[in-house]
Formats: structure tokens, C-alpha cells, sequence
């Protein structure tokens, strides 16, 4: 296998992962949201994410891959490429989970935005369709982050407070992968590196106007995208696989 396809496969699966990942977490709040309206707007976040994920899957199993079912349920915790950001319950404060939607899909928006040029036109295409939903997502995050930071005295403390806990976890989301050269040299993709640098100073950006400063040059938490998980992936996997494991035939989506 050629450099340039085993480095698209490894975009793709840790692409993916994080969709599902996170998609997952995002449905958990289906029912307990602060008000009705945020039930239903992370409700279309998780269906977004989990379809994204579906289509990636779908361009892995056009590559060789197994197909989207066997991928997303039948793979050892290790098999996933996810970052550690995406895998963190939901705990019992809003404003951590609006720091994780604010923090990622500001990346998947710049990310999306540097795929839509990617040499492999099927992911340049799914890249430009992905952009236009993850603008919606990204309108709500700063929609809901600016209101507690302009809300109350306490409000504004525990959305500072979380943003700041998660930027360690939300710079994993930049792990390269180890044929990250490939992707740059054959123009699938900027890489990491770059991607970070342009998420960092629309971050640094956004939030002055707020008077909120994070120190990005915090150690992020890495392993994710090589197959090292917090102990949050494998509870979250055993959840999300047990009507498949059940039934004991492949799911369809």
C-alpha cells in the first residue's frame, strides 16, 4: 500500500472516530438538557456527527476497508482513532460540554474548510457538504458560549473555568498521525501542525472580546490518534455496541 493511501486511511479513520465518538456523547443529552430547545439542538448535533461518520466510513470501505457496520461496532477499543476530547462524559455542567462543541467544531469548520480542496475529490466533496451543516454548529457554540460569558458572574466563572480544563484535551484533537508528511506532500491535506496554528488564533480571537486569555502553549493530551484511549472509550463502546452484540448480526445504520 502506497504511502499517500495508507496516510488518506489514517485521516479518514480518525475523522470518523471522532464523529462517532462524539456524536454519541452529544445524544446523551437528549432529555436532560438545560431547556427544551438544547434537547433538541444537540439532538440534530448527534445526528449530524453520526452521519458524517457514516460517509467516511463509506470512502474507507470504497478504499478496502470493511464496511461502515463492522467499522463502527465491530472494532477493539485500541482500533479507534479518536481524540481524548470526544471521549470524556457528559457530566453534570453544561457549560463543559459547551466548551467541547465550542472547541471542536470550531476545528471540524477550519478543517472542512482545508479539505474542500483535497486531491481525493470524493473527500473534497463530502468536506464542502460537511462545511455547510458544521456553520449551524458552529453558529450555536458561540451563540451559547457568548451568552454565559456575558451572562452572570458565575456564569462567565464556569465558562471560563471549562474552557480552560479542556483546551488540554481539545489540542489533541491536532495529534499527527504518523504519515502526516504524505498527506502534505500529496496536497490531500494541510496537516496538523497548520491546522492547529489557524484554530489557535481564531480561539485567541474570539475569546478576547470576551476578556477571556487561555495559554495554548498548555501540554495537550495525546495518544488518542494511535490507539492509547481514556478509560471513558471503553464503557462508552460497550454501551454503544450492546444492541448489536445482542442481535449478533451487523447493524444497519
Amino acid at each position: 500500500m502506497s504511502n499517500k493511501v495508507t496516510a488518506l486511511k489514517e485521516l479518514l479513520y480518525k475523522m470518523a472516530d471522532d464523529q462517532l465518538i462524539l456524536g454519541h456523547r452529544n445524544s446523551e443529552w437528549i432529555g436532560i438538557g438545560p431547556v427544551l430547545e438544547e434537547d433538541i439542538a444537540f439532538g440534530s448535533l448527534a445526528q449530524d456527527k453520526t452521519g458524517h461518520a457514516f460517509n467516511l466510513y463509506q470512502l474507507l470501505e470504497r478504499m478496502g476497508e470493511n464496511d461502515p457496520d463492522t467499522i463502527a461496532f465491530r472494532r477493539a477499543e485500541n482500533e479507534y482513532k479518536c481524540c481524548h476530547l470526544v471521549e470524556l462524559p457528559i457530566g453534570d455542567d453544561y457549560a463543559f460540554c459547551l466548551a467541547r462543541h465550542f472547541y471542536f467544531d470550531h476545528a471540524e469548520s477550519l478543517r472542512m474548510e482545508a479539505l474542500s480542496e483535497c486531491a481525493y475529490p470524493d473527500l473534497a466533496g463530502l468536506a464542502r457538504k460537511f462545511y455547510s451543516e458544521i456553520k449551524y454548529h458552529v453558529f450555536h457554540a458561540n451563540t451559547w458560549v457568548k451568552n454565559l460569558l456575558m451572562g452572570t458572574e458565575e456564569s462567565k466563572a464556569r465558562m471560563t473555568t471549562a474552557l480552560n480544563d479542556l483546551l488540554p484535551y481539545a489540542l489533541g484533537i491536532f495529534e499527527e498521525g504518523e504519515n502526516e508528511d504524505a498527506l502534505v506532500d500529496e496536497k490531500l491535506f494541510i496537516g496538523e501542525k497548520a491546522l492547529k496554528e489557524k484554530w489557535i488564533e481564531r480561539m485567541s480571537d474570539w475569546l478576547k472580546e470576551y476578556d477571556v486569555s487561555l495559554d495554548f502553549s498548555v501540554e495537550p493530551h495525546l495518544g488518542g490518534r494511535k490507539g492509547y484511549h481514556t478509560e471513558h472509550l471503553k464503557p462508552l463502546i460497550d454501551e454503544m455496541t450492546e444492541v448489536v452484540n445482542l442481535e449478533g448480526d451487523t447493524m444497519e445504520w
